[in-house]
């Protein structure tokens, strides 16, 4: 223990995850605790993002902790989707950002059993961070900051409502509204969804966006492995070669791709694990591509920057707004890798990855659009070159994670001053 900041002891950036307490001295910007669901190397879009945004900030000076649960049991074991597997506390640094992981009983209608949860909260609440960032949905979250009054000021990236579980959506939506009257500010990733979010427009005068934003330069440059895997899938497979990548899940849509794929040439790649995996497969083989279909799993990340730089174009054909925004378009037009999307009514997706400029936008469900549009990339002289140029230069220019985390302390230095005033 060394006296106040003990929670918010800064890793020594030249000893690799060891920490040095700062006696008597203030972290040069604020000290933000991000409250997420799961952290990489668990997948998912929610986890990417906090991973890029707290290591950014980070980067830019402020003092960032990450407070989730522990999604793995054991190494390389990744129980999200286990419903009664149980994974133990756990405390690392992802280099200067500190990240404790509260271990789970069981995973019960989206919600994680954390019996540590709170004792880890008071632990931190000793010293209470500037800025409390939740990242939602996030029940298990949601509960905590409600057991918590303390927990202020308090910020909310709403990535996504919750569409498709009825019965969940109604349970939690008290608990949405008790914690979301709380918060200071409410986060968007993008401008159009809040449109369509019933949950946003109630609380609109808190409302702002925030899009998400990543590393680039993995995708931009790839490292002699990532492209060594790239020649390797262009040799094994043939070609053209299209990429979905993501969880299983069943916003994802990829039997629309299956049928799709019937009409077009080449095979299609898709790194991922979820629990459509199984009838997935199925679905691939009643359309009969099943052989023209290839589950690459878990990939890591080399080899997911090489299925970028290997692929003709990403294919996602998502088609709920429970895909808020589709971080992996980010990733493909880093790499030049243009999108196949989908025009989800009040979803950031088409916004992301805007037609004509760094891809090519369908309607939702139609395997008949999907398969033409990926045909036009074939024949169309030039038009697939002009996309991945697109790809590159809106990447750069409106998501990198530099700009997003720039934002986001801009965002806290005015939640703060209001804050002040208030006080």
């Amino acid at each position: 223990m060394c006296g106040r900041r003990a929670f918010f002891k800064r890793p020594d950036r030249t000893q690799g995850s060891r920490s040095v307490c700062l006696i008597g001295s203030s972290p040069p910007g604020p000290r933000v605790v991000h409250l997420g669901k799961y952290y990489p190397p668990s997948a998912g879009g929610i986890e990417t993002h906090t991973q890029a945004l707290a290591r950014a900030q980070s980067e830019l000076g402020a003092d960032v902790r990450v407070v989730v649960v522990n999604h793995s049991p054991a190494p390389g074991h990744d129980a999200v989707f286990e419903a009664f597997r149980r994974t133990p506390d756990s405390v690392d640094s992802d280099g200067p950002v500190r990240v404790y992981r509260v271990g789970r009983w069981a995973n019960i209608a989206k919600l994680d059993v954390t019996p540590s949860l709170p004792k880890l909260l008071r632990r931190v609440l000793r010293d209470p961070p500037d800025v409390w960032h939740m990242h939602a949905p996030n029940v298990t979250m949601m509960l905590a900051v409600l057991g918590c009054p303390r927990i202020r000021p308090l910020v909310i990236t709403h990535h996504s409502d919750i569409v498709r579980q009825r019965v969940l959506r109604h349970a939690v939506r008290p608990l949405e509204l008790a914690v979301y009257g709380r918060a200071a500010k409410l986060l968007s990733d993008s401008p159009p969804y809040v449109g369509g979010s019933d949950l946003l427009t109630r609380f609109r005068d808190k409302v702002d966006s925030l899009p998400l934003g990543i590393d680039l330069e993995p995708f931009r440059r790839p490292s002699a492995a990532a492209t060594a895997y790239a020649d390797r899938l262009r040799t094994r497979y043939p070609g053209p070669i299209w990429a979905s990548v993501g969880r299983l899940i069943y916003y994802k849509a990829l039997p629309v791709a299956f049928r799709a794929l019937r009409d077009v040439p080449g095979t299609l790649l898709i790194g991922g694990t979820g629990p459509m995996g199984q009838p997935w497969r199925e679905a691939a083989a009643q359309a009969g591509v099943a052989d023209r279909v290839v589950w690459l799993d878990r990939i890591s990340a080399e080899e997911l920057v090489g299925l970028y730089h290997a692929a003709t174009a990403l294919w996602f054909p998502s088609n709920a707004r429970s895909e808020g925004f589709g971080l992996v378009q980010v990733e493909a037009m880093a790499a030049g890798c243009p999108v196949i999307n989908t025009a989800i009514p009040h979803s950031g997706v088409s916004w992301v990855c805007r037609d004509g400029v760094a891809g090519l936008t369908v309607p939702v469900d139609d395997p008949a659009a999907f398969a033409a549009a990926a045909n036009r990339l074939l024949t169309e002289r030039g038009l697939r070159d002009r996309l991945s140029a697109g790809a590159r230069r809106e990447a750069a220019e409106r998501f990198d994670h530099r700009v997003m985390a720039g934002r986001s302390l801009d965002i806290y230095r005015d939640v703060l001053a209001d804050r002040g005033k208030g006080s």
